[in-house]
């Protein structure tokens, strides 16, 4: 009984880890904060007035393969086209933190 009971538990314990959200690295709240100092001049409410087809919304976001902590980091570290590198003004930690706000933001739908 007591195999069965832990057997059980088990198979609860993995069913409810497997549709649990995925943990975001950064911190969102610290993210939202560097956003508004660095970002939100081009990308305010998740738009950009540069390139008004490539917003941080969600289905772009997924459109140009940007929809996760990987891609938003590189992109901010290292910059394309119009946008700027902010590696050097800031560090990964920020950057990380940046990305985090940007995902959450895109799942609420800015």
């Amino acid at each position: 009984m007591k195999k069965l009971l832990s057997i059980v538990l088990l198979a609860i314990a993995l069913f409810a880890v497997s549709f649990a959200p995925p943990a975001l690295a950064g911190d969102a709240a610290k993210g939202a904060q560097i956003f508004s100092a660095n970002c939100a001049a081009c990308h305010m409410g998740g738009g950009n007035v540069i390139m008004a087809n490539k917003t941080l919304k969600k289905e772009a976001l997924e459109q140009y393969n940007m929809n996760s902590i990987e891609a938003i980091t590189y992109q901010v570290k290292n910059g394309k086209s119009a946008m700027p590198m902010f590696s050097g003004r800031l560090s990964d930690e920020q950057i990380e933190d940046v990305a985090t706000y940007v995902l959450e933001q895109a799942e609420k739908g800015w």
